[in-house]
């Protein structure tokens, strides 16, 4: 099997960046816990909280990997931090 690259590991923790911003926005709402526009999720916020937190270290992680070196790479990350930034805060408000 071929080595992923920087570019590849990337891509695919988008879904983390994805799930932290739509939970930030749409809170309870957001289907990503089983929520809808209509009606909040019956997921209790520890339970959210613990989902946010598992796509933040999932984030974490794949920043430091040096193998490929997504640490090193000069490849814009912004997205990336920033949803660890914006989950930490979801987290430490919820």
């Amino acid at each position: 099997m071929a080595e992923q690259t920087v570019a590849e590991c990337l891509t695919a923790a988008t879904d983390s960046v994805t799930l932290i911003n739509d939970i930030n926005t749409n809170g309870k709402k957001s289907t990503y816990v089983g929520g809808t526009a209509e009606k909040d999720t019956d997921m209790e916020q520890a339970d959210i909280n613990a989902c946010v937190q598992r796509n933040v270290d999932h984030l974490e992680l794949i920043l430091e990997y040096t193998e490929p070196d997504v640490k090193g790479s000069s490849d814009d990350k912004s997205s990336y931090t920033g949803a660890v930034t914006t989950g930490n805060a979801y987290i430490a408000a919820n």
